[in-house]
């Protein structure tokens, strides 16, 4: 069988790198890292992972070519909100839709939804915004996950889904990015935008409920 390319955009952030790891383990998925720097690329190269050199701020129109998947996972850390988390994800949103990718993963936030709730966040979560609206505009099958706060513990494999939760709360990164693979499958979250937090239901069985 052959496996799919998945460009994962933000692959030498923290959850980058697991979500890169993961789909290296894979059966269905080749992993092609994005990165912004020389180093980063001879890096994962090292590791024998395909990569590709690309900012989001930059042209963004060849990346997508000859990619199946795109996971975005990418983040400014509220450096470039603007630049990276919102206009970045529009760009490649379009190179996608170009391309034909056939499905494009976004790493939201939870609060995107009402960027309001957050005085300190309201920038970010605004630019989470508009780039998800953006992506939900574009006719590209879409999933939209947006987790609670992000920590380092080791992932459980169990979250908490629901299209609103209507509670705070954290997820280890590792369980942010087997959710982000989980929902890779071409009828797995169909065109849905939907909340998870640490909970008692596995991963796979609970996007597929």
């Amino acid at each position: 069988m052959n496996k799919e390319n998945v460009l994962v955009a933000g692959a030498s952030g923290t959850t980058g790198k697991i979500i890169i790891d993961l789909l290296k383990k894979s059966v269905n998925y080749n992993p092609i890292a994005m990165v912004r720097k020389k180093e980063q690329k001879e890096e994962f190269e090292e590791n024998d992972i395909t990569s590709i050199l690309a900012d989001l701020e930059g042209d963004l129109s060849q990346t997508t070519n000859n990619m199946q998947k795109v996971i975005f996972a990418a983040g400014s850390k509220g450096k470039n909100v603007q630049g990276v988390d919102q206009e970045g994800a529009k760009k490649l949103t379009d190179a996608a839709k170009k391309s034909g990718v056939s499905k494009f993963v976004m790493l939201s936030s939870m609060g995107a939804d009402n960027p309001s709730i957050s005085e300190d966040l309201k920038d970010y979560l605004q630019a989470k915004q508009n780039a998800d609206e953006y992506l939900k505009s574009k006719g590209i099958n879409y999933t939209i996950v947006r987790p609670g706060a992000l920590n380092d513990n080791q992932g459980s494999g169990k979250i908490k889904l629901d299209r609103k939760l209507n509670e705070m709360g954290e997820i280890p990164r590792e369980d942010v990015a087997k959710t982000l693979i989980e929902v890779l499958g071409e009828q797995v979250c169909h065109n849905e935008v939907f909340e998870i937090l640490s909970g008692e239901t596995d991963i796979e069985k609970a996007v597929r409920s």
